[in-house]
C-alpha cells in the first residue's frame, strides 16, 4: 500500500490543480534508482531518500516547465517521462555499475520497524495527514483547488493559477521520490521496471479515492491488499504464476468500471 499511497498523494496535488500528473510511473523509478546509487556510494540512507526526492522534483519540474511553460500537452509530455526514466535508469545502470540494470546493495541497514512495519509506511499516513490540512485549512489549499474549478477567479484576484500548478507538480515530484525510495531500500536493490506499473494504479487510486485523502487511503489499502493476496495465492492455488500475478491489474481494471460510470453520469 505505501507506495501507492505516496504516489497518490503527490498525483492528488496535481488532480486538484485541474492537471493530472500521468508520470508517476517514472518519477517513481528515477526515485529508485537515485535513492539505490546514492546509498551505494554514500553508505548513507538519508543521503539516498534525499538523492530520490531531489531527482523526483527535477523531473517534475521540467515536466511542469514544458506542460506550462512551453504548452505542450500534459498527457503526451507525462507519457515522455515515463519512457525517459524506464530506458535512463537502465543506460546509467550500465555505465555506472556494468550490469544490465539490477543493482544490488550489501550491508543495507534498513529502516527501524515499529510494531511490524517500517518507518516508511508511519511517514507515508503522516504526509497523507498533512497534505489533508494543507488542501483543505490553508489558503494555499484553497487556491490550489480554485485552479481547476475556478481559476477566473484567481485571475481577477491577481493570482496566477499557474505559480500553484507548479507547485503542484513539485509536490508530486517529492511524494514520488519519496514512494520510489521506498521501493528500492526496503528491497536493498534496483531492478528495471520495479515499479511494476504502481504509478499507473496509483492514478486509479486518485480517482477511485474521488481526491481525497482518505479515499486514498481506502483505495490505495485495497490495492495494497489485492498484491499481497497475489503474493500469497502464489503458494496455494494451482493455477499458472501469470494469472495470478496479474490479480492486481484485474483488481485495476474492475476498480475503473464504477469510476467510469460516476463521471460520465456526472458529465451527463
Amino acid at each position: 500500500m505505501t507506495p501507492l499511497l505516496f504516489a497518490a498523494t503527490g498525483g492528488c496535488f496535481t488532480k486538484l490543480a485541474g492537471m493530472l500528473n500521468i508520470a508517476l510511473e517514472g518519477l517513481l523509478l528515477a526515485g529508485a534508482f537515485s535513492a539505490i546509487t546514492a546509498v551505494y556510494y554514500t553508505g548513507s540512507l538519508p543521503a539516498g531518500l534525499a538523492a530520490a526526492v531531489l531527482t523526483s522534483v527535477t523531473l517534475s519540474a521540467l515536466l511542469a516547465f514544458t506542460v506550462l511553460k512551453l504548452r505542450s500537452n500534459v498527457f503526451i509530455s507525462g507519457l515522455a517521462v515515463n519512457l525517459f526514466a524506464g530506458g535512463m535508469t537502465v543506460v546509467l545502470s550500465h555505465y555506472l555499475f556494468n550490469t544490465r540494470g539490477v543493482v544490488a546493495l550489501r550491508d543495507i541497514k534498513i529502516l527501524p520497524v515499529i510494531a511490524g512495519h517500517s518507518l516508511y509506511v508511519y511517514a507515508g499516513l503522516l504526509l497523507l495527514f498533512l497534505s489533508k490540512l494543507v488542501i483543505y485549512d490553508t489558503p494555499f489549499g484553497y487556491r490550489l483547488r480554485a485552479c481547476e474549478k475556478n481559476p477566473d477567479v484567481l485571475a481577477s484576484l491577481g493570482i496566477k493559477a499557474d505559480i500553484y500548478r507548479f507547485a503542484a507538480f513539485l509536490i508530486s515530484g517529492f511524494f514520488c521520490g519519496i514512494g520510489g525510495a521506498f521501493l528500492s531500500l526496503n528491497l536493498g536493490a534496483f531492478v528495471p521496471n520495479m515499479t511494476a506499473g504502481k504509478g499507473w494504479i496509483a492514478l486509479v487510486v486518485i480517482f477511485l479515492g474521488g481526491n481525497k485523502p482518505i479515499g486514498l487511503l481506502a483505495a490505495a489499502f485495497a490495492f495494497g491488499l489485492a498484491e499481497s493476496f497475489s503474493n500469497f495465492a502464489q503458494s496455494l492455488l494451482h493455477v499458472p504464476v501469470d494469472l495470478i500475478l496479474a490479480i492486481p491489474y484485474i483488481f485495476t481494471l474492475l476498480a475503473m468500471v464504477p469510476v467510469s460510470a460516476r463521471i460520465r453520469k456526472i458529465r451527463y
